[in-house]
C-alpha cells in the first residue's frame, strides 16, 4: 500500500496531510505532489535541468508519468511488496518520478533529505533507490552505506555520466545497479544499462521504440514521451532494434579538420589518468573555434594551474589518445559553471574569462 514517510510524518489516502509549514521545502514539494496526485490531478509542470540549454518549463501528463512508472516496473518485475527510498530532490523529475513509482506500484516510500551520502543515517531494508553518481561515490566510500547499497536489489543511477572509477567500484562490490538514459521530455528514463565491466549497453524499456536519423542521432517513440516522436541530439550506435551504446551529444561533437571527435567518449578513455593523478579535479573536452581546423579540441580542468601538473597531464594524454584526439590546449579554471542539478555547464564554463 502506498504511504509516503518522512521522519515521523506519514501520508496516504487514509491519512491526513501533515502541516506543510513544519516541513523543509523538499518535503513540502513531495507531500504536495502526492496530495495532488491522489486528488486526481491530470497535468504537472516540471522544469528541465538546463544541462543542454536554458531551463524551461515542461507540462507532463499523468498518463505519461504512469506509463514511465509502469515500464520501469515491467523492466524490473516490481511488486507491491517493495519499499522505495527517495533521496533526490522531488522538485526535479528524477525525484518526482520516485514518488510516482511508489504511487503507481502501490508501495511505501521513505523520503530523506537530498545529501552527498543519503544512506549514512539510514536503517531498514529497501528494494529500489535512485541516486546520482556523486551520491554513489560517497556511499561506496563508507562501509555502512556500502553494505546497505549492496542489500538493495535495484539501484538506479542517473543525472550524469558515471565516472570510470565509480563504475569499477560498483562492479567490484557486486552491487546490482543500472545507468539510466532519458530526459525530462520523456519523463525520466527510456532505457537502462546494467553496470558491468566495459562499455555500457542500453536496453529500451518495454513499449519504447528507438532509431536514428541521418546524423546518427537517437529518436524515441514512447508512451511516456507522448504521441509525437522525439528527436534527440544524442549520437548513438544501434546494437539491435532495442539496444544501443551512447557516443555523446551532437551539440558537443567537434569537427576538427574534417575529423569528428566525440568529447564524452574521449573523456571516458582519459578517466583513469585523472582518477590516478588528479582525483579531485573535474574536467571536460570541448570544441573551440579555430581558423585553420574550423574547430579544435581543448581540455578544461577545474583547479589552479601548476606547471608540473600541466606537463604530467600533457604527457599522459599523449600516451592514451591518438594523434588527432589530443587536445590542442588545456585551460585551468578555478571553478566551473554548473546547472541547478549539479551537471557541468560546458558552454557557460567555456565562456568564463
Amino acid at each position: 500500500m502506498f504511504q509516503l514517510r518522512y521522519q515521523s510524518y506519514q501520508y496516504s489516502k487514509s491519512q491526513s496531510l501533515p502541516n506543510l509549514e513544519e516541513l523543509p521545502e523538499f518535503a513540502q514539494v513531495a507531500f504536495s505532489f502526492c496530495r495532488d496526485w491522489l486528488a486526481g490531478q491530470e497535468t504537472f509542470t516540471q522544469q528541465t535541468s538546463g544541462s543542454t540549454g536554458a531551463p524551461k518549463l515542461q507540462v507532463l501528463s499523468r498518463i505519461q508519468m504512469e506509463a514511465s512508472a509502469a515500464a520501469t516496473g515491467a523492466f524490473f518485475g516490481t511488486t507491491t511488496r517493495g519499499h522505495l527510498l527517495c533521496c533526490l530532490n522531488p522538485a526535479y523529475i528524477a525525484g518526482k518520478m520516485m514518488l510516482v513509482r511508489a504511487l503507481v506500484w502501490d508501495c511505501p516510500i521513505t523520503l530523506v533529505e537530498p545529501s552527498g551520502n543519503p544512506l549514512l543515517a539510514m536503517e531498514g531494508q529497501f528494494t529500489f533507490v535512485a541516486l546520482v553518481p556523486l551520491q554513489v561515490e560517497a556511499c561506496l566510500a563508507d562501509e555502512k552505506s556500502r553494505k546497505l547499497l549492496q542489500s538493495i536489489p535495484q539501484v538506479l543511477i542517473g543525472g550524469a555520466a558515471l565516472p570510470h572509477k565509480t563504475q569499477q567500484g560498483l562492479v567490484q562490490q557486486g552491487i546490482r545497479a543500472w545507468q539510466s538514459f532519458g530526459m525530462t521530455e520523456t519523463v525520466s528514463h527510456i532505457a537502462l544499462a546494467p553496470i558491468e565491466e566495459g562499455e555500457l549497453v542500453y536496453q529500451a524499456l518495454p513499449g519504447v521504440a528507438i532509431g536514428i536519423n541521418e546524423q546518427q542521432c537517437l529518436w524515441i517513440q514512447s508512451p511516456m514521451g507522448g504521441p509525437e516522436k522525439i528527436q534527440t541530439n544524442d549520437t548513438i550506435e544501434l546494437r539491435s532494434k532495442n539496444t544501443f551504446t551512447w557516443l555523446g551529444r551532437a551539440d558537443f561533437v567537434v569537427n576538427s579538420g574534417g575529423i569528428k571527435l566525440f568529447p564524452e567518449q574521449l573523456e571516458r578513455r582519459i578517466a583513469p589518468l585523472f582518477e590516478e593523478n588528479y582525483p579531485e579535479c573535474a574536467y571536460f573536452l570541448y570544441g573551440e573555434k579555430d581558423n585553420r581546423l574550423g574547430e579544435r579540441l581543448v581540455l578544461f580542468v577545474e583547479g589552479n594551474e601548476e606547471e608540473n601538473k600541466r606537463h604530467a597531464l600533457e604527457a599522459g594524454l599523449s600516451q592514451i589518445l591518438g594523434k588527432y584526439e589530443v587536445p590542442k590546449k588545456i585551460y585551468f579554471k578555478s571553478a566551473f559553471a554548473y546547472t541547478p542539478t549539479k551537471k557541468i555547464n560546458r558552454p557557460a564554463t567555456a565562456a568564463l574569462s
